[in-house]
């Protein structure tokens, strides 16, 4: 019984006669040969950089104040406008100012005209020189009075230091003014500036007149600006450095807005490869290289990304060459024929 079970066992395992066995697979159909273009991966040294924040400013800058209290007559200019050195920007309506200057002229005409009759009779022999001497004095003092009163009246006209641009307005017309009271700002767009307050960490690889890399959201690519002032101490509370960089006149930045200065802390050689040559895939980074005159697909780890360069941390060295044009539609192990 036993030997009987063991045959019928070996008649179920083995093929029936005449049958071919089963394909365990079907082959891979042929793929067409893809023209690429490459580019052999180098490895650079190039500085590494600290990002610190930044703000833009305008070297010029001026806040006009009202020097005497006043009620706003005119405030002829506008946000954004474009005035002027000496362009009147506000005017108040200060009619005690106007009345002292009022008696001033009545009282320097007053003492002119005595002055100029003590003179005559002096020239008679009918007035003694102190009388003479008196006369000018007090009409001396008239000349000065008025003086003060025509500065004072030149206070209700405030007008613009040099050419630049509103860019806010404290008050309107109809307000009161008063000594100390902030009234427009105004500055030069053409003549900008980067502030920023450096960790003490990094002062030392800050130096006066050298350039320096900026980088902002409002521009594409990165500007460089040239280092101007130094604070020469540091802040005991935030232990940073006020540090200063004078901007270009074609930055394309606008005052009051964010920036990063790329500070220097070092060089190490790393491979960096053309921004377009890596496909972002869901949470892969990946690019293709050729070996052997196949496409070879390579999941990389990503650095720094700039606009036109990625660094690649790992998964491609030195020396491999890189597709860069035509990789869009290539598989892994497609072969490939170079431009």
């Amino acid at each position: 019984m036993k030997i009987f079970h063991v045959l019928a066992l070996a008649l179920f395992l083995v093929p029936g006669c005449g049958r071919s066995p089963a394909k365990l697979s079907e082959p891979m159909p042929r793929l067409p040969t893809a023209r690429v273009e490459v580019k052999a991966v180098e490895s650079v040294r190039r500085t590494n950089t600290e990002e610190v924040v930044a703000t833009v400013r305008s070297r010029l800058q001026a806040t006009l104040e009202a020097t005497l209290s006043g009620r706003i007559e005119k405030l002829p200019v506008r946000l954004g406008q474009t005035v002027k050195a000496g362009q009147l920007v506000a005017q108040l309506d200060a009619p005690e100012v106007k009345a002292r200057l009022q008696q001033a002229e009545a009282r320097l005409r007053q003492t002119e005209r005595d002055w100029t009759r003590i003179s005559t009779l002096l020239a008679q022999q009918a007035a003694t020189r102190s009388d003479a001497d008196t006369a000018e004095s007090i009409y001396l003092s008239a000349k000065g009075v008025m003086a003060e009163a025509q500065a004072m009246l030149a206070y209700t006209e405030l007008r613009a230091p040099f050419e630049g641009v509103i860019t806010k307005k404290w008050a309107d017309v109809g307000d009161l003014a008063s000594p100390g009271k902030p009234l427009i700002t105004m500055e030069d767009p053409s003549m900008l500036q980067l502030e920023s307050d450096i960790p003490e960490a990094f002062a030392s690889r800050i130096r006066l007149n050298t350039p320096m890399m900026i980088r902002s959201d409002a521009t594409r690519d990165e500007v460089t600006a040239t280092v101007s002032e130094i604070a020469p101490a540091a802040d005991p509370v935030t232990r940073t450095i006020r540090v200063k960089l004078d901007l270009p006149e074609d930055s394309g930045l606008r005052s009051g807005q964010f920036a990063r200065l790329l500070v220097p802390v070092g060089e190490t050689a790393s491979v960096h490869v053309p921004a377009s040559s890596v496909i972002r895939r869901g949470q892969l980074d990946i690019v293709f290289a050729v070996l052997g005159e196949r496409a070879q697909l390579r999941i990389v780890k990503t650095g720094r990304i700039s606009a036109r360069e990625i660094e690649i941390l790992a998964g491609l060295d030195a020396g491999e060459s890189l597709v860069v044009s035509g990789m869009d539609e290539l598989v892994d192990g497609q072969p490939v024929e170079t431009k």
